[in-house]
């Protein structure tokens, strides 16, 4: 069974998504610090939260450029 290089690049792609899982298990992480954080210490909500927004958008950077590969690979690949 020979394998396309359509069909090898989308594996590829998909191969580099399962980039994406470590930000959303760090954000779920993140936001179930700044909850507790919240709930004991409500004075410092916006502190909390600027610094939580700020955190979120670093890691989330890291599953777009998962996304940037997967494109790149789907899109460029050599032929």
């Amino acid at each position: 069974m020979e394998l396309s290089i359509e069909a090898a690049r989308a594996i590829a792609a998909g191969i580099a998504m399962l980039g994406t899982f470590g930000p959303g298990v760090g954000i779920g992480i993140l936001s179930f610090g700044a909850m507790q954080s919240l709930g004991r210490n409500p004075e410092a909500a916006g502190i909390i939260q600027t610094n939580l927004i700020l955190a979120i958008a670093l890691t989330e950077a890291i599953a777009i450029y998962a996304l940037v590969v997967a494109l790149v690979l789907i899109f460029v690949g050599v032929s």
